[in-house]
């Protein structure tokens, strides 16, 4: 599963790299939780060009009862999401990219899991394959994503049986695409990220509090 995740690449990059219009300052995040807003980039419904929305990390599909449901939600299944009354539609229609520059996992190896960080290993940003939905009952109203998961490569492996879906930037076009729904074509662009253009070490237990956003997070340890 993917649980926590950063942000720090300076906005003015992402603007490029992800080929954005002008947008609001992000602030660095290294420590980022279920149910905190995410940074994700969808297609503008009038001008069809990518912006940059904020979404509650925590998918909460249109028929649920109330939004904390979304927190058991966080993550979709690429094997099953076809399946799953709260994914399939999102994932044919209101796809994201759920923008990041590294994410953690916790391996276990005894009584304590161990967290690590795993990042590209030119430690620039990414984009996680996302769906995305709206809630609304009466006045309140609330825009939440997940983030899509699949078995883990061979650097993951040694850490974790899964990981998140790192997209190909290929891929981004048709991925945003509302239009697009070639579920076959859309099912192997859920494919695990080359092992070898990431690298993976060990962070303290700092992160697994989700108040401590600080860079000490991504801090390795021996």
């Amino acid at each position: 599963m993917c649980g926590r995740f950063t942000l720090r690449t300076l906005t003015k990059d992402i603007v490029t790299i992800f080929g954005l219009a002008d947008t609001h300052d992000l602030s660095a995040q290294y420590n980022i939780a279920p149910t905190q807003e995410v940074a994700a980039i969808r297609l503008a419904p009038q001008t069809r060009t990518r912006q940059l929305d904020s979404l509650r990390w925590g998918l909460i599909p249109p028929w649920a009862g109330c939004p904390p449901i979304g927190y058991r939600m966080i993550n979709a299944r690429a094997e099953t999401i076809l399946a799953k009354r709260a994914f399939c539609q999102a994932f044919l229609k209101r796809r994201c990219l759920v923008v990041a520059d590294g994410f953690y996992e916790w391996k276990k190896p005894g009584i304590t899991k161990k967290p690590y960080f795993i990042r590209l290993q030119s430690d620039g940003p990414f984009a996680f394959a996302g769906i995305a939905e709206r809630w609304q009952r009466d006045e309140q109203s609330v825009e939440s994503c997940a983030i899509i998961t699949t078995t883990a490569n061979e650097l993951m492996a040694t850490i974790h049986d899964r990981m998140p879906v790192i997209l190909s930037p290929g891929d981004y076009d048709l991925w945003l695409e509302p239009e697009f729904q070639d579920q076959d074509r859309l099912l192997e662009m859920l494919r695990p990220y080359p092992a070898k253009e990431m690298m993976a070490y060990r962070v303290g237990a700092m992160v697994n509090d989700p108040t401590n956003e600080t860079k000490k997070c991504i801090k390795a340890i021996g």
